[in-house]
């Protein structure tokens, strides 16, 4: 292109009618990738990708599936109390979809010796894989070697620990609802999370990472935890309705497939969000020493 007395324009009077130069834009995506390294945002994508996210979720909510259909089945069966009402209450659905979840695990007077079996088989097994797989995703965010199936009494305990604290939470939550209201009974979960989290993470890494470090995934996987209550009482009562209605009573365990992932996505988001915080909290106190 050249001015009106024939002399070529120079090409930053070219490039200035179309737009920015290609010099500008390097330099906007430069001081971008300035401002993204180091920053918590790498750490934190760096912690899922350690993770190997999505496989790691996926994982951890196909264990959950085979622990905890078979046990709700099993308690269902034996108890007087409708176990199924707790699953409910938790994925914080309404009536229909609670009506829904209850005829998927409706109880009978007659007791199989052999199904009894069976379904405490498999709840064992998926509890300790649940157990193993958390420690795996601890292990691997804190930076800790994997020591595997040789604390298979830790996963037992761990377990124990697990339903004693389901068994108060059913306990008391209708209670604490009575008394404190909604807000009072999320102030009361959120607690009691908190400091399940807490524990879990010590005690399923042997102690090798002290509670100080630990206090921030807690907190944050409790927050996240909360959040999942929250979405799960928008969304799976639909769900669970549009699933029964497509494929029958057997398309609840599809919704519950996707809830038990988004309990995997809690737990790895909550643990890596908090051990990126905790990182960033140690190099601004060792940039001030």
């Amino acid at each position: 292109m050249t001015s009106p007395d024939g002399a070529d324009e120079p090409p930053s009077a070219r490039e200035h009618e179309h737009g920015p130069s290609r010099l500008q834009v390097r330099a906007v995506a430069g001081a971008a990738r300035g401002r993204f390294q180091g920053s918590s945002a790498q750490i934190f994508l760096q912690q899922l990708g350690a993770l190997d996210f999505i496989e790691a979720i996926t994982l951890f909510g196909a264990a959950l599936l085979i622990s905890v259909l078979p046990f709700v089945i099993l308690l269902s069966s034996l108890a007087n109390h409708r176990i199924d009402t707790d699953l409910s209450r938790h994925i914080g659905l309404n009536r229909q979809g609670a009506l829904i979840v209850s005829q998927l695990f409706r109880s009978s007077p007659a007791h199989s010796a052999a199904a009894v079996a069976t379904a405490l088989i498999f709840a064992a097994a998926g509890t300790m894989a649940v157990a193993s797989s958390l420690q795996v995703i601890y292990e691997r965010v804190f930076g800790q070697s994997h020591r595997g199936w040789k604390d298979v009494l830790r996963f037992a305990t761990w377990a124990g620990v697990l339903f004693g604290f389901l068994v108060v939470d059913s306990i008391i939550s209708d209670h604490v609802h009575a008394v404190a209201g909604p807000a009072g009974q999320g102030l009361v979960t959120y607690i009691g999370v908190t400091v399940f989290f807490w524990w879990t993470m010590h005690f399923l890494l042997a102690g090798r990472v002290s509670w100080r470090r630990l206090w921030r995934p807690a907190v944050l996987t409790a927050l996240l935890w909360i959040g999942l209550e929250l979405f799960s009482s928008v969304y799976f009562s639909s769900s669970i309705i549009d699933d029964s209605r497509l494929y029958g009573t057997i398309g609840v365990v599809f919704s519950l497939m996707v809830w038990f992932i988004a309990i995997g996505a809690v737990v790895v988001l909550g643990a890596a969000a908090g051990a990126t915080w905790d990182q960033r909290k140690a190099h601004s106190a060792e940039a001030k020493s």
